[in-house]
């Protein structure tokens, strides 16, 4: 159980027990081929299924941030983007809605369009970005990373890197409260600037960042922290995702986004039992 809730369009979510994010994506580029939704009845389709699988938000992305890649301009993603989260909005008007973009205009654009609260990979690289999330009130994920798509994963080096991650959320965050940003969700960003070694670091230090007082969400479905260690490809990184997500669970993280749900879900219900059946043995011990 975490010790925080969400407040989210007016209504207060709790973390009873850990949430799932599903991932909609809008690119013709992402690393997962098979995520690609190409129309808008494609992805009503794929939402609907999420949600009735126990997704509480859909992550709805129109900017690929895979390694090397480059992003689109403003005006392509906002081609992608709006007019996605307006049909979402119209067909499931109660589900959250978040928009995964690190450009505060569109961040903009897209709260007035039926989204409920900003996933922003660059951690706050915009600086207009905490004043927009704070004229909608809406949540916000800080995310960390190294470098940009483009040029993040050649060679990022850290001295060690849970602290400096754990400082970044820190400052960050204090600045985002100085603007009135109150429901934050801290993501260490797996993947983004990180060899495996630091993946596999910030996996393990959920509890930690939790302390820093805000839920923590972890993405690491279908990765390279999944393919590259067991020499796959996304298309075949169910089963690892799933593992690591357990890992995460155990490690204390409080949102899982995936491009998998159901098999999200199952893992926090099998997580929960097992680990609620464990302290009770060592209370009776």
């Amino acid at each position: 159980m975490h010790p925080f809730s969400l407040n989210c369009k007016g209504q207060l979510y709790s973390f009873d027990r850990p949430l799932v994010m599903g991932i909609l994506n809008l690119t013709p580029d992402s690393f997962y081929a098979a995520s690609r939704l190409q129309d808008l009845d494609a992805l009503c389709k794929k939402a609907a299924q999420m949600l009735h699988e126990g997704a509480l938000f859909l992550d709805v992305g129109a900017c690929s941030t895979r390694p090397g890649s480059l992003p689109p301009d403003d005006e392509e993603e906002i081609r992608r983007l709006i007019p996605a989260l307006e049909r979402l909005h119209k067909e499931f008007p109660d589900a959250i809605l978040s928009a995964d973009t690190f450009r505060s205009g569109v961040a903009s654009l897209a709260l007035e369009a039926g989204a409920s609260m900003i996933n922003d990979v660059s951690g706050l690289a915009d600086e207009q970005m905490a004043a927009v999330v704070s004229a909608h009130r809406a949540p916000y994920v800080l995310m960390h990373t190294q470098g940009t798509p483009l040029t993040m994963q050649q060679n990022p080096e850290y001295t060690h890197a849970v602290k400096e991650v754990a400082h970044f959320f820190a400052e960050k965050s204090s600045q985002l409260r100085t603007k009135k940003v109150h429901d934050i969700i801290l993501d260490p960003g797996i993947g983004f600037g990180k060899k495996p070694e630091h993946n596999r670091e910030l996996l393990m230090a959920g509890k930690l960042f939790s302390a820093l007082g805000f839920p923590t969400l972890i993405g690491v479905s279908r990765k390279s922290a999944v393919t590259k260690i067991l020499a796959n490809a996304a298309g075949e990184a169910l089963n690892g995702s799933t593992v690591l997500h357990t890992l995460a669970l155990l490690s204390g993280y409080a949102i899982i986004r995936t491009h998998d749900v159901k098999e999200a879900v199952e893992a926090i219900s099998l997580t929960d039992f097992y680990m609620k059946g464990l302290s009770a043995n060592f209370v009776t011990l």
